[in-house]
């Protein structure tokens, strides 16, 4: 396994020959993705069982160091929605305090994930579970976001799925019509905002002859955060805000503190701190590939995965030590950079000074938000999130896609995401192992005696002989010991692609049946990686022992 100990941030390169333009551009970009992070930052933290500045210094903090150690352009890193299901549960089971800690030792494994360079192991994820995983936590974020959707008065939800839908079922008495008309009124107007500005929409023509552009610019969920915040507070609706569930946000910079750490506490977190890994470095990764898709600009560099990792890592070891959330790539504000001109990481950190701008000026506004506004921003990024037409197209695919991604989007949503990859990846290798099995075949062709007159048979290998395949390499010894005495065997290996020790030693039962009935076993026209294994491990030695010219290539 190699070490790396290249330290590269992307913002390096991206600086050399900067210019003004871009610099104009990623400002603008900036500030721009800065303003939409904002109710996303605090939507994401109150979902997750977090107060709502937890959600905000962790996209300014692990924000800026993300787009400063980073191995991408434009990527926008901070709280997620894919973490929203994790962190709860975390909360509920072992408490804030562990969970820093966790995200901590999480922050940790990244770094030494960038330093082996394993970043593109994850790319080896089946995009079935991937897809899977992506729907089942989208559920769960819009199930999470009903209490206060509709305003019920419950004190806390549990953390599982039947528990969950149990308790809104016993506390729908309690419904409030002003909490569901807020986050109905911003659930459609997020819908309908960017169509307004659309061409040829009725907005458009009536507004001929204006410039459109610069409304269609600002960000849809700014305008419902601040025209339903607005109207709440001038009708006086009684309905639950930040204020009045959290006491409001705190305007000053937050304070450094160490979180009760010792190693006792270390492997009673080993779980969550996998769990928090792993979806880090699923999502930042995928994040960056959709980013390199989507980037025209000239500038734009394919993204190291390693580094990335490594930024990642240190984000997510600093983050708690300021009372923050687990951070990650995230994609929503990603694309809205690109969209806005991004070129380079300087975007990424605007962005960050742009959130602590708004923070540390305008914290007491957000007292007078309402949570269902909140629910209603969440509910839209879930279905954003979620690839619902993949059921759909589920009809295209076989049967082993079809159980991947079903049975990974069930135990999201049932048990939890470390349940759902875990089962998700085992499956995946069973389903890999019983398909490339069966592409295996053995061959008898028409030969009935070799060069020099004795009887013979060959066959003819195709595909990989390994260990879900060795069992189809008996009829080749059945055919054998019902063959004449004296008979040799020549298998042709020109379309054998590989072989591991299982397929090494179902070759050496076939040797030991040609030998006990007198023959010869020769094996010919062997790619490199078979004949390479042959010879390292003896078996090319035992083959010219019986007479045989050995392996041939």
């Amino acid at each position: 396994m190699q070490l790396s100990f290249a330290f590269h941030p992307r913002l390096i390169d991206a600086l050399n020959g900067y210019s003004r333009s871009r610099c104009l551009a990623d400002v603008g970009a900036g500030i721009t993705v800065g303003i939409v992070a904002l109710p996303l930052a605090m939507a994401f933290a109150i979902a997750s069982g977090l107060p709502p500045g937890a959600g905000l210094w962790t996209a300014i903090i692990a924000g800026f160091l993300i787009s400063a150690l980073g191995g991408t352009n434009v990527q926008i890193g901070g709280p997620a929605g894919a973490f929203i299901v994790i962190v709860y549960g975390i909360v509920e089971r072992y408490g804030v305090a562990n969970l820093l800690i966790s995200t901590a030792c999480a922050g940790a494994l990244l770094v030494l994930l960038g330093l082996f360079r394993l970043g593109t192991l994850v790319r080896f994820v089946p995009v079935g579970i991937v897809i899977g995983f992506t729907n089942g936590i989208a559920v769960l974020i819009a199930l999470s976001q009903l209490k206060d959707w509709l305003g019920l008065s419950i004190a806390r939800m549990p953390g599982d799925f039947f528990s969950q839908v149990g308790t809104l079922a016993q506390h729908i008495g309690s419904f409030n019509p002003y909490a569901f008309g807020l986050g109905t009124a911003c659930l459609a107007g997020l819908f309908v905002w960017p169509r307004l500005f659309m061409q040829g929409s009725p907005v458009v023509r009536l507004m001929e002859g204006y410039s459109v552009r610069s409304f269609a610019r600002v960000p849809g969920p700014v305008v419902a955060l601040v025209t339903l915040s607005l109207l709440a507070f001038v009708l006086d609706f009684p309905v639950e805000t930040i204020g009045s569930r959290f006491g409001g946000i705190p305007q000053g910079l937050p304070t450094f503190e160490l979180p009760d750490f010792s190693w006792e506490t270390v492997r009673l977190l080993v779980t969550p701190t996998l769990t928090i890994a792993l979806l880090g470095a699923i999502e930042s990764l995928l994040c960056a590939r959709v980013a390199d898709q989507l980037a025209t600009d000239a500038h734009h560099r394919k993204h190291d995965p390693n580094q990335e990792l490594m930024a990642q890592g240190v984000a997510n070891l600093v983050v708690p030590f300021f009372g923050g959330m687990p951070a990650t790539g995230t994609i929503a504000r990603t694309v809205t950079n690109i969209r806005s001109g991004a070129t380079s990481p300087v975007a990424g950190i605007v962005h960050a000074a742009t959130l602590a701008v708004i923070v540390l000026a305008a914290a007491p506004l957000a007292l007078h938000i309402p949570l269902a506004v909140l629910a209603g921003i969440l509910l839209f990024v879930a279905w954003n999130m979620g690839e619902w037409h993949e059921f759909a197209r589920l009809r295209q695919f076989s049967n082993h896609y079809r159980l991947l991604m079903l049975g990974t989007f069930f135990l999201t949503v049932v048990f939890d995401l470390t349940v759902a990859v875990e089962v998700g990846l085992l499956l995946a290798c069973a389903l890999f192992v019983r398909r490339m099995s069966r592409l295996f075949k053995a061959e008898l062709q028409p030969t009935a005696a070799d060069a020099h007159g004795r009887p013979a048979q060959t066959w003819r290998l195709h595909g990989a002989l390994f260990f879900g395949a060795a069992a189809k390499i008996d009829p080749i010894i059945q055919a054998v010991e019902a063959g004449p005495a004296g008979m040799d065997v020549v298998l042709d290996a020109s379309e054998l692609v590989a072989l591991d020790t299982t397929g090494l030693d179902a070759l050496a039962q076939v040797l030991k049946a040609v030998q006990q009935r007198g023959g010869i076993l020769h094996i010919v026209h062997l790619h490199e990686q078979p004949r390479s294994l042959m010879e390292r491990s003896g078996f090319a030695d035992r083959l010219a022992a019986q007479g045989s010219t050995g392996v041939n290539v």
